[in-house]
């Protein structure tokens, strides 16, 4: 199976499941997909801005990992079709990694090539990147890979003063974690200018860079779910595991022209490779979470 084949296919995390008919109907250019997401789903860091309020409880849905659980919380919301946008108070809450999930779900049950990035944004703060994560697809038009940062409604954009197009995402706006990684590496940027919140160094650089990987790989996690080389103190990496590390970031620091190396490098080697049981570092303390039974990156 070559790469665009793979990336066309859904995953464990993309899969749309019993809810695969929600997706009939929905328009088919880019933008008017992005518009059906936003209208679905709330940003959790934006909810004061856009002036609502929820019960503690609703934030419980940060947890949904699958799209087929978010699509199930959903339809709970509110039963209308998905192009019918909800109130605010209605929609999903979710972070960068859903709104990037549910577009390339879409995508992929169309059968166009799309995987989720994650990684690091420069457009939300000054002098600062932000961890991030935004859809990749395949332009078959433009015979190359398109960056989508479809969390991006029209009142975000007011806010932030975005001037690009977010549905063609500038590649110096937002770098992969191997980028990321590769940079701070080579002492050309501070990787503690690298982060969210009170959390930023090389540490959590490396992080989004396994994060990546995995998700090229169809499995994509939560932004606090850890395992392998995320969960190991800086002082106990060794030398082969800064090899391993500075590899990985050789083959995605960009669009990954070359995907069998990174899909051979993650299934050969479980300091990359999500494993059944997963530390999940969320509000309530760490739990071990047993994942769905995740297929081979090889298998269809």
């Amino acid at each position: 199976m070559n790469a665009l084949e793979y990336f066309a296919a859904p995953g464990v995390m993309t899969s749309p499941g019993r809810y695969a008919a929600l997706f009939e109907g929905l328009p088919t250019e880019i933008g008017l997909l992005c518009q059906v997401i936003q209208g679905l789903m709330i940003h959790v860091h934006w909810l004061e801005r856009y002036g609502v309020q929820l019960p503690r409880l609703r934030l419980d849905e940060l947890q949904l990992r699958s799209v087929a659980a978010k699509l199930a919380r959903i339809v709970e919301l509110d039963q209308r079709p998905l192009a019918e946008g909800r109130t605010l108070d209605r929609r999903l809450v979710g972070n960068c990694r859903d709104f990037s999930l549910m577009l390339t779900a879409i995508l992929r049950y169309r059968g166009v090539p799309a995987r989720a990035r994650c990684g690091f944004a420069r457009y939300f703060l000054l002098d600062h990147y932000e961890d991030h994560w935004v859809c990749e697809y395949w332009n078959a038009e433009l015979q190359r890979w398109v960056l989508v940062d479809s969390q991006l409604d029209g009142f975000q954009r007011g806010v932030l003063a975005v001037e690009f197009d977010p549905l063609d995402v500038p590649r110096d706006q937002f770098l992969p974690g191997g980028e990321a990684w590769r940079l701070c590496r080579g002492g050309l940027a501070d990787p503690d200018t690298f982060g969210i919140f009170d959390m930023h160094g090389l540490w959590f650089v490396r992080g989004n860079l396994v994060r990546d990987v995995a998700s090229l790989n169809r499995t994509e996690l939560l932004p606090w779910d850890c395992w392998g080389l995320v969960d190991v103190r800086e002082e106990d990496l060794s030398v082969a595991d800064l090899a391993l590390l500075d590899r990985a970031a050789e083959l995605t620091c960009g669009d990954v022209p070359e995907w069998e190396p990174v899909r051979q490098l993650y299934e050969n080697d479980k300091r990359l490779r999500v494993p059944s049981v997963i530390r999940s570092y969320t509000d309530e303390g760490v739990q071990e979470v047993r994942l769905p039974e995740l297929k081979p990156a090889s298998g269809g």
